[in-house]
């Protein structure tokens, strides 16, 4: 299948959607919130909340009106620091990322997670025929991650080198890690030929890579994290959910409803991913996609605690939470979690 990516357009895309973030000064305003979402499927929760407007609907409900500021960013980094910054009021990212905010901001800022947006596996690709496990990835083969190192994928191998080579070669991928957005890393895939053979790849990603022959897939993040996973959470800081009660409540149950729909409504759902991330991927591939049983969007966290306790035990996470609860704000302890 033809991949369909701007890829001149995107790092002015990205660095646009910061500098506008950074210089809006109205976040923590009750009726008022500013979202920001990365590329991709992960997040069609936020796609069906902005497409029916869910928050201004749940705002009405409490008797308030709600203005909502969506952005586009892509990458953690950006997102942590417009957030830190108090210009952005909620943002997004995978898992490991997301914790490390929290690590880094507990008795400060107290950045914790809002709800998950899904459970979505990655897959290790790889296009390298002598590779048949990843002990069999050598010096010769690189893998590409969108962060090498810090990133949702670094870090799930992070946790399954720690199982292969022990505790203290936990980094043992980074070396042969390199940092490429996953449109560039599955057209490199795909063609051949050159050093990327391996890619830590993410839903659309690793379906269309998967439709080369060429292309096997050696292990899901499932595999290593022992069943179904959250991918990515919304997060934000205590002083917006202290201080905006009515506006985040209308927020957090806009998320719920879309949950819902999704599940009811999986066509319609793809058909608002592609209405709204004006995607030119067919309808039938998204459909395939968001129909696929492995993958779930729900706004419950899911072994989003292995990496908690994964990360603390490796060192990259300095606070040890004691439950999922402890980096979750509390409106999302009454549905289930992990």
């Amino acid at each position: 299948m033809k991949l369909n990516f701007p890829k001149t357009l995107a790092p002015l895309a990205a660095a646009l959607g910061l500098c506008s973030a950074l210089v809006v000064p109205h976040a923590n305003a009750e009726g008022r919130i500013s979202i920001a979402q990365q590329f991709g499927i992960g997040y069609l929760i936020l796609d069906v909340v902005r497409d029916q407007k869910l928050i201004e609907k749940h705002g009405k409900a409490q008797g308030i009106n709600i203005e909502v500021d969506w952005r586009s960013i892509s990458g953690a980094t950006a997102m942590n620091e417009a957030l830190l910054a108090g210009s952005l009021d909620v943002v997004s990212a995978g898992v490991p990322p997301a914790l490390a905010v929290w690590d880094r901001t507990k008795g400060k800022q107290n950045v914790k997670a809002v709800a998950a947006l899904g459970a979505l596996p990655n897959y290790l690709l790889t296009n390298n025929p002598n590779v048949k496990t990843l002990k069999d990835l050598s010096d010769k083969d690189r893998i590409a991650v969108p962060a090498a190192g810090v990133g949702f994928q670094s870090r799930t191998l992070q946790i399954e080198a720690a199982k292969l080579f022990g505790k203290e070669d936990f980094q043992h991928f980074d070396k042969i890690s390199v940092s490429l957005p996953h449109p560039e890393a599955t057209a490199a895939l795909i063609a051949g030929g050159s050093e990327i053979t391996t890619h830590f790849s993410s839903p659309p990603f690793s379906y269309q890579a998967l439709e080369n022959p060429r292309v096997r897939k050696l292990i899901s993040s499932y595999d290593i994290l022992g069943g179904k996973a959250t991918f990515n959470l919304l997060y934000a800081t205590e002083k917006f959910h202290d201080e905006n009660p009515k506006t985040y409540r209308a927020f957090y149950d806009a998320l719920v409803e879309a949950e819902g729909w999704i599940k009811a409504n999986k066509a319609a759902a793809a058909e608002t991913y592609i209405r709204v991330q004006q995607s030119k991927l067919p309808l039938e591939f998204v459909r395939k996609i968001v129909e696929d049983p492995e993958i779930e969007f729900t706004v419950s966290p899911q072994r989003s605690y292995v990496y908690a306790e994964k990360l603390y035990e490796l060192g990259v996470l300095k606070n040890k939470a004691g439950s999922w609860k402890d980096y979750f704000f509390s409106e999302a302890y009454a549905r289930p979690g992990s």
